[in-house]
C-alpha cells in the first residue's frame, strides 16, 4: 500500500514529518467505515516516517468524520495515542490538516455566513477597501488600548483623543474615506463615557457592578459560576500569537489578568478581551473569535477557558466560554477553509499533467448576505470565469441572472485571462508556501536554519529599546557566544523575530538596520521590552507573504467594471493598437521649449527619440534599455521634460535602489518629489523627500499638503491613498521586463499614459513553479506589449563596456545592435599600476594563463577547468565548488596586488551556494571589500573587473535550468566595463546550449586558457 501511495506523492514536495507533540502525518489512505448501523467513522493511515513506513491509525468520530481529508495531506493530532491508534471523537481530540498554514480568528468568523467568503477573502487579501466605520473602529481601538494601558484620567483620555484624532498617523486612512478630523473627532467623544464608566465598573470598582456567568473548571469539575470580574493589570495590546498546533493566528486585542471572584473564593487568570466597536450584537461571529482566542492563548500560558467581548460603544462586556464543543466546531470549519486554499488546483485524469482550478465553496442562497459582501465580485467573477464550466457545480437558480448582469462587461478573453492568471498565482502560491513560508521557524532549530543562511539564533536583547517613530522600535540583540554567521543577515532584510522558547513564535517583524560580528539591531514594529531579559531570541529571514495578495488583487481590479479596468483590459488582453498624436507642438507648451531643448542637448540620438516617442504618445511607449546605455540618465531626463511641460509623473520600479538612483540624478536638477515607502528601504540621501520626515518636519494637516508633481515608489508601494484619488498624466516603470505582469499593473490603473522601461534578453520576473513559468507566468508586461513594434524605441548606444566585452553580447543576443558612445569606452582598459612589479615576482609563469588573465589588453578570458580537479558539491543548501572557488579568491587577490581597487572588483556566481562558499573563505583572507553577488543581484550595475564563477562540472544528465538560460548569461557577461574572467569546465558547461554558443565563439577568438596549478601553488 505504501508503496502504490508512493506513486501518488511522489510529485509531493519536501515536507516536515515528526512525531511527538508538535507532530506532523502525512496521510496515506482514508477510508469510511460503518458498522451495524453506528454511525460512519472515517478512518486514516497515517505515518510520520519520510519513507512512509510505520504506519499509524487515526479514527474520526462524531462529527469530526466530515472534515474532507484525502491521501496525501498533512495533518497534526492532539489528543490521546494508545498503540499506535489515535481517536478524535466529540469528546477529545484534535486533527489539525495543513497545520502551518495560520488562519486567522478573522477568517475563521467570516466563514460561519460563508465559507467561500472566507476563502476568497485568504487570496484577494487587501482588496476590501477601507470604510469610515473600520476607521474610527481602529482609532478608538487606540485610544481604548492606550488609555488602559496606562491608567489614564478622563481629562487624559480627552488629551489622548485630541492627540491621535489630530495628529498625522491615521490621515492618510481620512484622505482616503474624504473625511476630515473634526468630524472623526465628535463620533471619538460619543465612546468616551462608555470606556470610563467600563474603567470604573472593571478596573477601580469592581465590587459594585452586577455578576456575570462564567463556566470555569474547578476542583476538576466544569461548572457554571456567578462571579464578579476585576481587571488587574494589561499585560499586552495587540498580542500576535502564533499557533502551529491549531493552525491559528491573531492579534489579541487585550491580553488582561483577571481576577474572578465567585463564591469558592478567588481565581487569577491571564484572559483575552475582544474589543468591539459596531453595534453590540454579541453574535456568533463575534464570539467565535473570542474563543479561538482562548485556544490561541495555550501557546503560550495556561488555558483561560474563556475570555470576554467588550462593545465599546456601551461598555458592556460579555464573558465568552471557550466549550470544548464550540472549540471543536471552529476548529472544524478552520480545516475546511484550510482544505479549500490547501486543494484549490488538481490534475484531472489518468495520466493527465495540466493542473486545472478546483471549485470553490458553494454559493449561499442567501442574497441579502451576498449584496453587502466585500468579495462579491471576485465570487461571481470566478463562477463566471471557473465554475460555469463544471459539471458539477450548481448555483442558486436566483443568483444565476445577478452572477450573468455582474459579469457582462467581460468578454470570453477578459474571462479567459482571468482563469488563467488565477491558476498560474495559484501554482506559485503553493510552489511558495513550501519553499519558504513560515513554517520553518517552527519546524527547523535556528541551528539547522543558520547553517542553510536563514536564521540567526541564541541572541539576547541588550541595550535600552528606543522608540524611533510612532510603532517603530529599535532593538538591539547581541549573540551570546561566537560569531554572527557572515553572510546570515543583511541590512535591509525583513525579519521574524521570535523566542528560542516554545510558545515564542512570531513575536514581531521588521527590518534589519545594523550588523557587526555578534550584533544585530533591527526596527519592528512591537515593543519587546516587556518580555523577560533572558530570553533568547532567534531572527529568521521573513520569507512568508509579503506581496503576495497583490497581484491577486490586480486581477480582481482589472475586472472591474469602470473606465480605466476598461481601457487597460483592452490594450493588455486584447491588444488594442497603441494611440500617437501627429504633432509634438500641441503637447510642448510654448513656456517650455527652451527648457526642453536644453535637456535634449545632453542626449543622444535614441534618447531623444524616446522623448519624442513618449511625449506623442496616447496609451504607451516602451523602451529598450539594453545593458550600459543610459536607462537611469534617459529615465531622469524624461521625468525633466515630462515635469517642465507641466504633467504630473508617477515613477515606480520594481526596486526601491533603482527608484532612488533615478531620484538622486533628479534632485540634482531641483525637480519637486515626494518618495513613498518604508524609510527604512530609502536611500539616505532620498530620506529628506519622504512622507515621514516631510510630516516631522512641516505642520501636514492633509495628505494633499504632501502632493508634488512627481511622486516615486516600488510597484508594491502603490497602495497608498494618494493613489486612489490621483490621476497621473505619465506613469514610468523602470525594470518593468523583471516585473510580473500582475504586479505591473498597480501602478497602471492610477495613470493616463504609462512608459515601459526594460530588455526582455535580460532577467525575467522569477517564477518558482515550472508548471507556472510554461504557462506564461515568467512573460512580463513589457514582453506581452513588445509586439506592437511602433510602440517601442531601443536604446543602443552604450558607455559601459569596452568593445571587446560588448561584442560577446552582441554575438549572443542583440545581433549587433549594440554600439559604444565613443572611441574612450571602445577602447577603455583596466588600471593595474603595479602589475609590472607582479609579473617580476612570478618570473617566467608570467608569460602563461597569467598573462591572459591579468593582461589590460585582454579584456576578455576564460579559465578552462578542466585538467584540474574541481569537482561540484551538490547539498541541501545548493551547488558549490570549492576549487573554483579558491581559484576566483587567488584572482581577485592578484588584482588587488596589481592596483585594482577591491570596490572596483565584483565577483558573479548564478549559484547562491557558491556565494556563501567564496564568502566564507573571503572571511577567512579578511578581504570583505569585494562584491560577492547572484547575477539577479547584479542586473543594473557594473564594475571595472568581474568574475564569473560557473560551477558546473559533472557528466551528470540532471542539469539544472540556471545555466541554460540566455537571459541570466547576457546580464552576467555585460557587467564588466574593462576586464570579464570567467572560470569553468568547458566539456560540462558545453552541455548548455547559451553557453555553448559563448564558448564556441570564445574559442574562434582564442579567448580560452587551460588553468594549471603550478602558479597557483607558488
Amino acid at each position: 500500500m505504501a508503496e502504490s501511495f508512493q506513486k501518488k506523492v511522489s510529485d509531493l514536495p519536501d515536507t516536515i514529518l515528526k512525531n511527538g507533540l508538535n507532530n506532523r502525518y502525512r496521510v496515506l489512505e482514508v477510508s469510511i467505515i460503518q458498522r451495524n448501523g453506528s454511525d460512519p467513522e472515517k478512518h486514516l493511515t497515517i505515518t510520520a516516517s519520510p519513507s512512509l513506513e510505520d504506519t499509524e491509525l487515526c479514527i474520526l468520530r462524531s462529527g469530526w468524520e466530515s472534515v474532507p481529508v484525502v491521501p496525501g495531506d498533512i495533518v497534526h493530532l492532539e489528543g490521546e495515542c494508545s498503540s499506535g491508534t489515535w481517536v478524535v471523537s466529540a469528546q477529545s481530540g484534535y486533527l489539525v490538516l495543513y497545520p502551518d498554514l495560520l488562519l486567522s480568528g478573522t477568517t475563521i468568523s467570516s466563514s460561519i455566513r460563508c465559507m467561500r467568503r472566507a476563502v476568497l477573502s485568504e487570496r484577494f487579501r487587501g482588496s476590501e477597501s477601507g470604510s469610515h466605520q473600520m476607521l474610527v473602529g481602529t482609532i478608538l481601538h487606540d485610544i481604548f488600548q492606550q488609555s488602559v494601558t496606562n491608567n489614564l484620567t478622563q481629562e487624559k483620555v480627552q488629551e489622548l483623543a485630541n492627540k491621535i484624532v489630530y495628529g498625522q498617523k491615521y490621515l492618510k486612512e481620512m484622505y482616503l474615506l474624504n473625511l476630515k478630523q473634526a468630524q472623526i473627532m465628535q463620533e471619538v467623544e460619543e465612546y468616551l463615557p462608555s470606556f470610563f464608566k467600563w474603567a470604573e465598573d472593571f478596573m477601580h470598582n469592581p465590587a459594585n457592578q452586577n455578576k456575570m456567568q462564567l463556566k470555569l473548571s474547578n476542583g476538576g469539575k466544569t461548572e457554571d459560576v456567578s462571579s464578579k470580574i476585576e481587571v488587574v493589570d494589561i499585560l499586552d495590546i495587540e498580542e500576535t500569537i502564533w499557533s502551529p498546533r491549531f493552525g491559528l493566528k491573531g492579534k489579541i486585542d487585550v491580553t488582561a489578568r483577571v481576577k474572578i471572584h465567585c463564591q469558592s473564593g478567588v481565581q487569577s487568570r491571564i484572559m483575552p478581551l475582544e474589543l468591539k466597536s459596531g453595534k453590540e450584537s454579541n453574535s456568533i461571529e463575534h464570539r467565535s473569535q473570542v474563543i479561538l482566542y482562548t485556544l490561541l492563548n495555550l501557546e503560550r500560558r495556561v488555558d483561560p477557558e474563556a475570555g470576554f467581548l467588550l462593545y465599546l460603544k456601551t461598555g458592556t462586556m460579555y464573558p465568552v466560554s471557550g466549550a470544548r464543543m464550540d472549540r471543536r466546531e471552529l476548529m472544524k470549519l478552520r480545516n475546511h477553509v484550510a482544505f479549500y486554499l490547501t486543494h484549490s488546483t488538481y490534475k484531472s485524469g489518468v495520466g493527465r499533467q495540466n493542473s486545472q482550478l478546483a471549485a470553490l465553496p458553494p454559493v449561499i442562497d442567501d442574497s441579502q448576505t451576498c449584496k453587502y459582501c466585500s468579495q462579491m465580485q471576485n465570487c461571481f467573477l470566478y463562477s463566471r470565469a471557473v465554475e460555469q464550466k463544471m459539471e458539477s457545480v450548481a448555483f442558486p437558480p436566483a443568483l444565476v441572472p445577478v452572477i450573468d448582469r455582474e459579469t457582462q462587461h467581460l468578454k470570453p478573453s477578459h474571462l479567459e485571462y482571468f482563469s488563467l492568471w488565477y491558476l498560474m498565482l495559484t501554482l506559485e502560491l503553493q510552489s511558495g508556501e513550501h519553499k519558504k513560508g513560515y513554517k520553518n521557524i517552527w519546524m527547523t532549530p535556528s541551528l539547522e536554519k543558520e547553517k542553510a543562511g536563514d536564521c540567526v539564533g541564541n541572541m539576547i536583547r541588550v541595550d535600552e529599546v528606543r522608540e524611533v517613530s510612532e510603532g517603530h522600535y529599535l532593538h538591539f540583540f547581541q549573540r551570546r557566544n561566537g560569531a554572527i554567521p557572515g553572510t546570515n543577515l543583511l541590512v535591509g532584510d525583513r525579519v521574524v523575530v521570535s523566542g528560542e522558547e516554545k510558545g515564542l513564535l512570531g513575536l514581531a517583524t521588521g527590518y534589519v538596520r545594523e550588523v557587526s560580528g555578534t550584533k544585530v539591531s533591527c526596527l519592528l514594529g512591537r515593543n519587546l521590552s516587556n518580555l523577560p531579559k533572558d530570553t533568547v531570541f532567534r531572527l529568521d529571514h521573513d520569507e512568508g507573504d509579503v506581496g503576495t495578495g497583490v497581484p491577486f488583487k490586480n486581477l480582481s481590479k482589472l475586472m472591474k467594471d469602470c473606465p480605466v479596468s476598461e481601457r487597460l483590459r483592452n490594450l493588455i488582453i486584447d491588444f488594442q493598437k497603441p494611440r500617437f498624436i501627429q504633432h509634438l507642438s500641441s503637447v510642448l507648451p510654448p513656456e517650455a521649449k527652451e527648457t526642453v531643448a536644453n535637456i535634449l542637448k545632453g542626449l543622444n540620438k535614441p534618447q531623444k527619440q524616446a522623448m519624442k516617442q513618449v511625449l506623442l504618445s496616447k496609451d504607451y511607449t516602451l523602451i529598450v534599455g539594453m545593458p550600459g546605455t543610459g536607462k537611469t540618465t534617459t529615465i531622469c531626463a524624461l521625468v525633466r521634460i515630462l515635469s517642465a511641460c507641466g504633467f504630473s509623473v508617477l515613477l515606480t520600479s520594481f526596486t526601491h535602489t533603482a527608484v532612488d538612483n533615478v531620484l538622486l540624478k533628479l534632485a540634482k536638477f531641483k525637480v519637486g518629489f515626494l518618495r513613498l515607502g518604508q524609510a527604512q528601504k530609502v536611500h539616505p540621501d532620498i530620506q529628506k523627500y519622504t512622507e515621514e520626515e516631510i510630516c516631522r518636519s512641516r505642520s501636514i494637516k492633509s495628505v494633499t499638503d504632501l502632493e508634488e508633481p512627481v511622486v516615486a515608489t516600488s510597484c508594491m508601494g502603490v497602495n497608498h491613498p494618494i493613489f486612489v484619488q490621483k490621476q497621473f498624466d505619465f506613469c514610468i516603470v523602470d525594470e518593468a521586463s523583471q516585473i510580473s505582469q500582475l504586479v505591473c499593473l498597480g501602478p497602471l490603473f492610477c495613470s493616463k499614459r504609462f512608459v515601459l522601461v526594460g530588455d526582455h534578453q535580460q532577467l525575467p520576473p522569477l517564477v518558482l513553479n515550472a508548471e507556472a513559468r510554461d504557462l506564461g507566468m515568467s512573460e512580463s508586461l513589457f514582453k506581452r506589449l513588445e509586439q506592437n513594434q511602433n510602440a517601442v524605441v531601443q536604446l543602443t548606444v552604450q558607455y559601459r563596456m569596452n568593445s571587446k566585452i560588448m561584442s560577446l553580447s552582441n554575438m549572443l543576443v542583440y545581433e549587433g545592435k549594440l554600439e559604444c558612445g565613443s572611441e574612450k569606452v571602445s577602447n577603455a582598459t583596466v588600471n593595474l599600476p603595479n602589475l609590472k612589479k607582479l609579473k617580476l615576482d612570478f618570473g617566467d609563469a608570467s608569460k602563461t594563463w597569467l598573462k591572459e588573465v591579468l593582461d589590460p589588453d585582454t579584456p576578455v578570458c576564460f579559465l578552462n577547468t578542466e585538467k584540474v580537479p574541481a569537482p561540484e558539491h551538490a547539498e541541501k543548501g545548493g551547488i558549490s565548488n570549492v576549487t573554483e572557488a579558491k581559484i576566483v579568491l587567488f584572482l581577485t587577490s592578484l588584482f588587488i596586488k596589481a592596483g585594482c581597487k577591491p570596490s572596483d572588483i565584483g565577483i558573479i556566481s548564478p549559484y547562491r551556494h557558491q556565494l556563501k562558499t567564496i564568502t566564507d573563505l573571503m572571511a577567512k583572507w579578511k578581504e570583505n571589500r569585494v562584491e560577492v553577488n547572484t547575477v539577479d543581484k547584479y542586473q543594473g550595475r557594473d564594475k571595472s573587473i568581474i568574475i564569473v564563477s560557473f560551477v558546473r562540472n559533472s557528466i551528470d544528465e540532471n542539469l539544472g535550468s540556471l545555466l541554460k538560460d540566455w537571459r541570466r548569461l547576457n546580464v552576467a557577461i555585460t557587467r564588466a566595463k574593462h576586464k570579464l574572467v570567467m572560470v569553468g569546465c568547458v566539456p560540462s558547461l558545453c552541455c548548455y546550449p547559451p553557453l555553448e554558443k559563448l564558448l564556441c565563439h570564445l574559442q574562434s577568438q582564442a579567448m580560452i586558457s587551460f588553468f594549471s596549478m603550478l602558479i597557483w601553488e607558488r
